[in-house]
């Protein structure tokens, strides 16, 4: 699924959840989904490609992770986004 359908099917399950109000409080290049007045999701762009980014209990975040890995790493290596050894792990050195 390429980033665009991606953004487009998340925002049709967001809009068909009870309550949710689609806001652009930073201008038409992002959208933002609430429920009860709190940011559950984003789109955007990250470096001119589209991006959902869902906001995320951290006590869910590495399960969450974990299971984005393992299916990542079961696609043909041409249509992994990422590379399933290295996805989530800092590959930045510090200054």
């Amino acid at each position: 699924m390429n980033g665009s359908t991606l953004q487009k099917t998340a925002a049709d399950c967001a809009e068909d959840l009870p309550g949710t109000r689609m806001q652009h409080p930073f201008g038409p290049g992002g959208e933002v989904f609430k429920v009860g007045g709190k940011v559950f999701m984003l789109l955007s762009e990250a470096p001119g490609r589209p991006v959902v980014i869902l906001k995320a209990d951290p006590g869910d975040v590495h399960a969450l992770r974990e299971q984005y890995r393992l299916v990542v790493a079961r696609l043909p290596r041409a249509a992994q986004p990422v590379a399933p050894h290295t996805y989530g792990t800092c590959t930045r050195t510090a200054p």
